[in-house]
């Protein structure tokens, strides 16, 4: 089983429009309603893979209330946290040639006793789990510290955990030494504080936060492919994909297609990229499911190109 932990998931709409006209009346060509959040998006895509998950969230308001009852209706089991605060709305413009603008609400504010009733949860919920999957920015009111604490009570009882966070949270929790972190290509440069221009400059980004604590890092580097760094060594991941209809929760679904394969070494980051090329090429914020996937169309190396020019570098 997997958990996911989401501290600000969201209510997610995504509208498909040929092109924006900034001050123009712009006509959706289609529309989806579906439960956000970083973990979230990993619960759906471990249960589109058929594997069980519950997914760990605090839940409020009428937004809340719908966050679950989607879930429930994709057959996603919840541990609910009620909090006060309303559960955050964000809004996702996908344009016909792949451009996607995200609209990310901030969501509430957890009060101390919702902080620690998270926790709680997180800590009852994960006596069945084989991974923990801890995902997304902290809502207001969670310290960065909270993501290491969370880390630091999991391995207490021996669970493993997977972190996807970025900024002050990740370097905080890298102290917990967590079992994988997965950054994006940005994410990786913003945590080193240097730009990244070669797969090579994101794999040595990666051994320094394996040096800071992380024990793998899976890190997404957008269209130039996936990256695997552990104590055993680099592979490097790519995959073909015809066309990109949306981004949205393709690092998620990578991450959950590692997780369903193992969560370590080359057929994990092998799965990492099917589910990820998969997603891409799916509309909104549709998880894959295994018809979607392309094994065939997967490349793993462990022959890392370290020459190569990013084709989304990072400043």
């Amino acid at each position: 089983m997997i958990l996911t932990v989401t501290p600000n998931p969201s209510l997610d709409r995504t509208y498909e429009v040929p092109s924006l006209d900034r001050g123009e009346v712009v006509r959706a060509t289609g529309e989806r309603v579906d439960p956000g959040g970083k973990g979230v998006n990993v619960s759906r895509a471990v249960t589109a893979a058929g594997r069980r998950t519950v997914a760990v969230l605090p839940l409020g308001g009428a937004p809340g209330a719908l966050v679950a009852e989607l879930l429930d209706a994709q057959g996603i089991e919840v541990a609910p946290v009620p909090i006060a605060g309303a559960t955050r709305s964000n809004i996702a413009l996908a344009e016909a040639d792949g451009v996607l603008t995200k609209i990310n609400a901030p969501g509430p504010h957890l009060t101390a006793a919702e902080q620690e009733l998270l926790l709680e949860t997180v800590r009852h919920q994960s006596r069945d789990a084989d991974w923990i999957a801890c995902c997304g920015s902290l809502p207001r009111g969670l310290a960065p510290s909270w993501y290491a604490e969370l880390v630091a009570r999991a391995h207490a009882t021996g669970v493993r955990i997977a972190l996807d966070t970025s900024g002050p949270a990740l370097l905080a929790a890298l102290r917990e030494r967590p079992d994988v972190v997965k950054p994006n290509a940005a994410e990786l440069a913003g945590a080193v504080g240097r730009p990244l221009s070669t797969v090579g400059d994101a794999v040595k980004a990666a051994e320094e936060l394996r040096a800071m604590g992380a024990a793998a890092v899976l890190a997404s580097l957008g269209a130039d492919g996936q990256l695997l760094v552990n104590e055993d060594g680099a592979w490097f991941g790519t995959a073909r994909v015809d066309t990109v209809r949306s981004n949205v929760g393709a690092g998620d679904s990578s991450l959950a297609g590692f997780l369903v394969a193992g969560g370590r070494g080359p057929e994990a980051l092998g799965s990492a990229v099917a589910h990820g090329a998969a997603a891409v090429q799916l509309p909104g914020s549709l998880m894959p499911a295994p018809g979607d996937l392309d094994p065939a169309a997967v490349t793993v190396t462990a022959d890392v190109p370290l020459d190569r020019v990013l084709k989304e570098p990072v400043s």
